[in-house]
């Protein structure tokens, strides 16, 4: 970086993800943050201006406000994280996922232009992609996803349907199959057909469960839950924000049989739990995180965290 303190421009910070951003950065000495004046935040040219000021540019905006932006920045050499879904699988972005692979810290390094994961695919990707790369999990198969979500994922708009005391208490929605996070899903879990994804809402603020079942038929080749449970464990092995719970735990569990959505808020933490019935060959992968957290800002904020070589963890709760 340019200096000793790391411009950052937040485009977009008064969104739910942006503010989540802000109020992780806005105290940290090594962080400079850039804003514009209320009057000139939808002024393209004075963003274009800021957004070359800055060392990283994080886009928590609509895509085509994101893609106006980005036609707009053209060649310039600013890091920019876009949040939006502008970019999630466009060729020259690399996915901010620290954990996808041994190599993708590096590649992070190495890139100023990286897609910011969505919440429903960061954690159906931590489930599906290990068990794709060890063969387990077939590339020509159909998974299905199912995943819940706090109300908060849906931003301002869903906020304030929630607000309203007739608001439904859950509602399944998606069912047109073709959400936007599973694009991302497909790619970065090396899958070679869409997964079949079902999303949710649930009438609390944050938290989320993505769910995907290892049944016969999608795997290469028999396997147990704790085949299952070891390849996970392997792959997220000494990281500090993704981490595979003990076999069959129940100790997460409430009253030893519900595991709640907002276990993990406010943090930027991720857990990965594997049941199953092997008689019956069935296989259960659970991921829980926050949506507002590992899902959106968290994971945001860890790269800027890598990105300008401090902890990753710096200004990032763990889970205990």
């Amino acid at each position: 970086m340019t200096s000793n303190k790391t411009r950052i421009f937040i485009d977009g910070q008064h969104g739910t993800t942006g503010l989540k951003i802000h109020e992780r950065l806005k105290d940290r000495p090594d962080i400079e943050l850039l804003e514009l004046p209320m009057a000139d935040r939808k002024d393209l040219a004075k963003r274009v201006e800021i957004t070359k000021a800055a060392d990283i540019a994080v886009l928590c905006l609509p895509d085509a406000a994101v893609k106006e932006l980005m036609a707009a920045l053209g060649d310039a050499d600013t890091c920019v994280i876009d949040a939006s879904t502008a970019h999630r699988i466009a060729d020259g972005w690399t996915f901010g996922f620290p954990e996808l692979e041994k190599a993708q810290r590096r590649k992070l390094l190495e890139s100023n232009r990286i897609t910011n994961p969505g919440c429903y695919s960061t954690g159906g990707i931590a489930l599906m992609r290990p068990l794709v790369d060890a063969g387990i999990l077939r590339a020509d198969a159909t998974p299905a996803v199912f995943g819940v979500s706090g109300y908060t994922g849906g931003g301002k708009e869903l906020i304030a349907v929630h607000e309203n005391p007739d608001v439904e208490p859950f509602g399944l929605y998606g069912v047109e199959l073709a959400h936007k996070h599973v694009p991302e899903m497909k790619k970065y879990s090396h899958l070679e057909h869409a997964p079949l994804f079902v999303p949710s809402v649930g009438h609390y603020a944050q938290g989320m469960l993505v769910m995907v079942p290892i049944t016969r038929d999608i795997v290469a080749r028999k396997v147990t839950a704790a085949d299952v449970h070891k390849v996970l464990s392997d792959h997220y092995a000494g990281e500090k924000f993704v981490t595979v719970r003990p076999l069959a735990d129940r100790k997460w569990l409430e009253r030893d049989r519900f595991l709640r959505a907002d276990r993990l808020i406010d943090t930027n933490s991720m857990e990965l739990a594997v049941y199953g019935n092997d008689a019956e060959e069935n296989i259960l992968v659970v991921a829980s995180l926050d949506n507002l957290g590992k899902g959106a800002s968290g994971a945001a904020v860890q790269v800027i965290n890598l990105k300008t070589g401090v902890d990753e963890a710096t200004g990032l709760a763990v889970a205990a």
